[in-house]
């Protein structure tokens, strides 16, 4: 699955298409250059279980590593993920 990133002004969101339509994604915004608050995930049914919203977390992880950015994960899933695996993310969490 490929993640891809847009930005607009200070709202971002990765997400996965599929046929065209984005079939997973992850909002976020953009607090200032170096931090990211990471506010929404949301996977499609047909997507469930086949860890996508892992590889959106991770995608994220690396645009803050690439960028020098920290990752506030406001996101309930995000958080869970960040709590579960401290040792893969503990580098980009802002906690």
């Amino acid at each position: 699955m490929e993640i891809k990133h847009q930005l607009n002004g200070t709202k971002g969101l990765f997400y996965i298409e599929q046929d065209g339509k984005k079939v997973a994604e992850m909002e976020y915004t953009q607090a200032g250059a170096q931090r990211m608050i990471i506010n929404h995930t949301e996977v499609s049914d047909a997507l469930r279980g086949k860890g996508a919203g892992m590889q959106l977390v991770r995608g994220a992880a690396d645009h803050a590593r690439k960028n020098n950015m920290k990752i506030f994960p406001l996101c309930p899933f995000t958080r869970s993920v960040f709590e579960k695996k401290p040792e893969e993310f503990s580098d980009v969490w802002d906690h």
